[in-house]
């Protein structure tokens, strides 16, 4: 399995002959290193629906003819536009050809503001736990800190965990470091971070707070093998 970090919270995941992708916010986002032309992802996974976390879902999904996994909200009004997709709910759990997915909470908002002003709600975010090759990887979506991450990391032990630290709109470097070893993950990589002013962090900092010494920052473009 290849898991490669790719700016803001974009995450891809190569692995039983598939391409996955973690919200694919690519136009508009400075610190990527992917081209809407280029990727061809077989799946798409949302964890929720602001738009630098749905960013070019609906193009990718429609040229590549890509499966769209994502909370059951986000999930129809997906398909209204038509664009093929998998609905789940926080805690559901579902065996795909390629691995399993399973939802865990996450503490955020979610929606998507139209050009006439007006938010849409498309349900609650979403953590998700990705299960393939024996291996398990964890993308906290945009959380601040909650005690159940102990439980998550108990019931699935983690290989490789992607966590915003951010701050203003997810946790911080502080937060994120108590939620890795909360998680007790055997790697952890930061995410959701420099794309914006408010969000501005030094990714080294966040990892020689980590008591496990087990963190990485890795560039737009750079992987992990698992």
């Amino acid at each position: 399995m290849k898991v490669s970090f790719h700016g803001h919270s974009v995450v891809k995941v190569e692995t039983q002959g598939k391409t996955i992708l973690f919200d694919p916010f690519i136009t508009g986002n400075g610190l990527t290193d992917l081209s809407v032309e280029d990727i061809k992802p077989d799946v798409i996974i949302l964890t929720h629906g602001h738009g630098d976390h749905l960013g070019d879902t609906v193009q990718l999904a429609k040229e590549n003819d890509s499966l769209v996994i994502a909370n059951a909200e986000l999930s129809t009004y997906l398909s209204w536009q038509g664009v093929r997709t998998h609905g789940m709910s926080i805690g559901g759990a579902y065996k795909f050809d390629f691995g399993k997915v399973k939802l865990t909470q996450a503490f955020h908002g979610t929606g998507f503001t139209t050009e006439n002003k007006e938010i849409i709600y498309l349900g609650m975010p979403a953590g998700v736990l990705l299960m393939a090759e024996g291996k398990t990887v964890f993308h906290a979506g945009d959380t601040g800190l909650f005690g159940d991450m102990k439980l998550i990391g108990e019931r699935h032990p983690i290989d490789l965990a992607f966590l915003p630290i951010g701050d203003n709109y997810t946790m911080g470097p502080e937060d994120a470091a108590l939620a890795a070893k909360f998680l007790g993950a055997k790697q952890v990589v930061p995410m959701h971070y420099n794309t914006f002013p408010q969000i501005k962090q030094d990714p080294q900092s966040f990892i020689d707070m980590l008591e496990g010494k087990n963190g990485k920052v890795l560039q737009p473009g750079e992987s992990i093998e698992l």
